[in-house]
């Protein structure tokens, strides 16, 4: 038996009112991390923001930020999110062609280096990167749009990869993002998360963001696992 606490909770802004920005992130305060989705229209078929967006948040919230870069190219856009204020980049394999360099450019730069993989991403693809990295970022849904369900088939990689963590005695946290809700997050803690992100479950939630960010919090306290 496992017991799995002390969850951290990521709103992802992807599901803010945009016209809001600054209103909706200053509901979030209590979370632990801000999670910035960055798209680019190639990598996903979606387009979000980009570090002037960041910059401008940076003032409104002592929440750590965290982008999370659905893009091509990543390598450009260390740096300007670094001056934007972010302190943790998470990148997908698929995005680069040298993974292990980009994680030690993240690193070099005085970032927490993580990276994302999608459903279809098996997790040998991290292997040699691992140990390198402060989170495994896995995605239970398609990236590139909010409010989709979560894939349950992904939930196995979630326990595999926390087996590794454990066994290789890593400090690495592992994150679930997609369809996360108060049904489906007791599933990925289960499975082995420690830091979960949510968009459309916070921000357009009946409840006040900061209630549905405790409750969050309450189903990752003292969760047993077999």
């Amino acid at each position: 038996m496992m017991i799995i606490a002390g969850i951290e909770v990521a709103p992802s802004i992807l599901n803010a009112d945009f016209a809001e920005l600054r209103s909706e992130v200053a509901k979030v305060a209590t979370a632990d991390w801000l999670h910035l989705d960055i798209m680019d229209g190639h990598f996903v078929p979606n387009l979000s923001f980009g570090p002037a967006v960041a910059k401008a948040l940076r003032a409104h919230s002592d929440l750590p930020f965290e982008a999370h870069l659905m893009v091509e190219n990543p390598e450009v856009y260390i740096t300007p999110f670094k001056e934007a204020g972010v302190s943790r980049v998470l990148v997908h394999p698929e995005g680069t062609v040298h993974l292990h360099r980009l994680v030690q450019q993240i690193k070099t730069a005085g970032l927490e280096a993580g990276v994302a993989l999608n459903p279809a991403t098996p997790l040998n693809t991290i292997e040699l990167v691992l140990p390198e990295l402060a989170i495994v970022l896995v995605m239970t849904v398609n990236p590139g749009f909010g409010g989709q369900k979560l894939i349950r088939g992904v939930l196995p990689k979630i326990q595999q990869l926390r087996q590794r963590v454990n066994e290789a005695g890593l400090n690495c946290r592992i994150g679930v993002d997609g369809g996360i809700n108060n049904t489906t997050a007791p599933e990925v803690i289960a499975a082995g998360a420690d830091f979960i992100v949510a968009g459309t479950h916070i921000f357009r939630n009946q409840e006040d963001p900061a209630q549905v960010i405790a409750a969050l919090k309450q189903l990752g306290t003292a969760k047993i696992a077999d």
